[in-house]
């Protein structure tokens, strides 16, 4: 088998057809078939089912390793060329929206100041969306909700946010200074769907001290659940940074007291070593939190990420050596 092939059958899964699997790689629908058919040829199995476009169990089986072979490709032509010079190369990175609102902007100044030939790419969605993108090689980084249980992904804690109730205009608990979570039994609120990290941690605290959490609705992403508060469609439960700020009479942002936060936190893959751009932007994001995190209201920098940023400790790259992209200083606070 060569890279054509395995290419072809990605792109394949991408676009789910030949025709447009042929036009991606800027090459002919004939081209698309014969590598896959040599493909399956060489393996002894069907990759594509040919009535449908769509990828067979083998063939998802498959496609899935060839991400992994192409990311691993990606690096090394990176690494090569950041030991001749300064680091350059792709480097795609998933962040919560909710964070990414605040973090983006600062890292691709950042980035653009430290390592300007590196080219960045984001992807904004929920944490049930980036990590199967991280798993199989589309991001080489996920800024995530925590705790991440999988063997196949490692993480490094950034930073804790308090929980805060944004309450519209006309709502029962909008004049509310504060309040506790048996302020919140059975009153109807916005919630994130049962299954997500933020949604489970309240729901298992509620269930303790014996409140029942009534759901208005349940919207899976953050941002929606804070724009339809913002828009007095009913009173959501956030983490801070999904509410940065007050705004009289539309909105406020009551926070609420002896509630588990909201962890996050940067994930990577276990197996396998970042790559320079990967690996640079890594230390970026480490550096703008310590710096800029404790400026967003409700917003603690994880204990040993401040530790860190404390004793400009460069971090562990995943190779068991030290990242030289740490020996970058940190730039002022804000």
């Amino acid at each position: 088998m060569d890279l054509k092939q395995l290419n072809a059958l990605v792109a394949v899964a991408d676009t789910g057809s030949f025709s447009a699997a042929a036009r991606s790689l800027h090459t002919v629908q004939s081209n698309v078939s014969t590598h896959i058919a040599r493909l399956e040829h060489e393996l002894g199995a069907t990759l594509v089912d040919r009535s449908s476009g769509s990828l067979t169990e083998s063939g998802t089986v498959v496609a899935a390793r060839v991400r992994h072979i192409q990311a691993e490709l990606d690096a090394l032509v990176a690494d090569v060329a950041s030991l001749n010079a300064e680091v350059t190369g792709d480097v795609r990175i998933g962040v919560i929206g909710t964070t990414a609102r605040w973090l983006v902007p600062l890292l691709v100044e950042e980035m653009g100041k430290r390592h300007p030939k590196v080219r960045l790419v984001v992807v904004d969605a929920t944490t049930t969306s980036l990590l199967p993108q991280l798993e199989s090689g589309h991001l080489d980084l996920a800024v995530v909700n925590l705790p991440v249980e999988s063997p196949d992904i490692d993480t490094d804690p950034l930073f804790d946010e308090d929980r805060v109730l944004v309450a519209p205009a006309g709502h029962p608990l909008f004049d509310r200074e504060r309040l506790a979570l048996s302020d919140l039994d059975n009153e109807p609120i916005l919630l994130e769907p049962k299954g997500t990290k933020f949604r489970d941690l309240i729901e298992a605290q509620a269930a303790d001290e014996g409140v029942t959490l009534r759901t208005q609705a349940e919207i899976d992403g953050m941002r929606l659940l804070a724009s339809l508060a913002f828009q007095g469609f009913g009173a959501a439960l956030l983490p801070a940074s999904a509410a940065p700020g007050f705004v009289g009479g539309e909105w406020r942002r009551i926070p609420v007291d002896g509630v588990v936060g909201r962890s996050v936190g940067i994930a990577r893959r276990h197996k396998g070593l970042l790559s320079s751009p990967a690996k640079a932007l890594r230390e970026v994001v480490f550096d703008t939190v310590a710096t800029h995190a404790p400026v967003q209201s409700g917003v603690h920098v994880s204990a040993t990420l401040a530790e860190r940023a404390a004793n400009h400790e460069p971090s562990d790259d995943g190779s068991g050596r030290n990242s030289k992209a740490s020996q970058t200083p940190m730039g002022p606070p804000e």
